[in-house]
């Protein structure tokens, strides 16, 4: 049976057993979260597989509805399809010092990478936490990232934690949710998972339960959110991209207009099948989805993203930060308005 974790959400689908992105076979995820004081951040990791990933890539896809981003990675991932690395979640300052954490994971296990073959492509993802976070003093260091890929784990703590501690998501609290759903296509069956850093909107557009919770408008939508998605049915890049497409069907139904100074972006990948880095043969065989079933996997999806935004929010508890500015939980916003 499914789990049912977010009062404040009513899905259609099935989830997997721990409603998680870990419900796809073989998944983990660590967090690191650093808080104090005026220090609210941390990283999140996300491990496709237990293997070497740079020597056993997955077909990956993705989406950018708003570029007001600073990822690392993306653009091998359009031109290859495939992801290299573990992917690494945090403040929009830290990327630098995750990408470099990245590379010398992969080089401490890949000792061919810049000697006998080509050299290696981070996927790092980020949102402005500056609002909470002391984002200027770089408190983000390559051993939280280290620690977090170390912990990795299939339970999955949502909410202030990790690469979300210092996020709001429409004026409220936001940061880590995550969800799954299941698909049954002919006789299998398949999960698919998300995961989102949820750090966008603003209050007034919110809708829990389908309706508005205030019409107080806050501050300009701005801030970013990052939704990965992972499905082990077995998907080609292009098929990927079509999946990371349909997350905005998700941010949307929770209220987001995807505004001016918001960066939204999607990554897709599956764990369906692997791809060699070195194979010695010229040609290799993939059985793929067909395309009439695609309509199962983005409607989960859809689904499964939406319920992960909500889940961000009803899992955070209100926070203090930097300049004494505190951002209210949602669960604490409904009991002051008796909702």
């Amino acid at each position: 049976m499914g789990c049912t974790k977010n009062k404040y959400f009513i899905g259609k689908y099935e989830s997997g057993a721990r409603n998680a992105i870990t419900d796809v076979p073989g998944i983990k995820v660590g967090h690191v979260t650093v808080a104090d004081g005026e220090i609210q951040t941390g990283v999140t990791a996300i491990m496709p597989h237990d293997g070497n990933i740079f020597q056993e890539k997955i077909p990956a896809g993705h989406a950018v509805f708003n570029g007001f981003g600073k990822t690392t990675g993306l653009v091998q991932v359009a031109e290859l399809g495939n992801i290299e690395t573990p992917i690494v979640l945090t403040n929009t300052l830290s990327v630098g010092t995750a990408y470099t954490a990245l590379v010398k994971y992969s080089l401490e296990h890949n000792a061919d990478i810049g000697v006998k073959t080509g050299t290696v492509n981070p996927l790092v993802c980020e949102c402005n936490d500056g609002v909470l976070n002391d984002i200027r003093g770089l408190h983000v260091t390559e051993e939280h990232v280290f620690e977090a890929m170390r912990i990795a784990g299939e339970e999955v703590a949502e909410g202030a934690v990790g690469a979300g501690r210092g996020m709001r998501c429409y004026g409220l609290k936001g940061g880590i949710g995550t969800s799954s759903r299941v698909v049954a296509i002919e006789d299998k069956t398949y999960t698919v998972g998300c995961l989102v850093l949820t750090n966008y909107g603003r209050l007034d557009d919110l809708r829990v339960m389908g309706r508005c919770i205030s019409d107080m408008a806050t501050e300009p939508d701005k801030g970013s959110v990052i939704v990965i998605l992972a499905t082990d049915a077995p998907l080609s890049d292009r098929q990927l991209c079509r999946v990371a497409r349909r997350a905005i069907a998700g941010l949307c139904r929770s209220g987001s207009s995807i505004g001016h100074g918001s960066g939204e972006i999607a990554v897709a990948f599956s764990t369906g099948y692997r791809i060699a880095h070195r194979s010695e043969a010229a040609l290799y065989n993939v059985s793929l989805l067909s395309e009439r079933y695609m309509n199962d996997i983005f409607r989960v999806a859809v689904e499964a993203v939406e319920d992960a935004v909500y889940s961000s929010l009803e899992h955070a508890e209100t926070v203090t930060g930097v300049r004494g500015k505190a951002i209210q939980s949602l669960s604490d916003y409904m009991k002051e308005k008796g909702l």
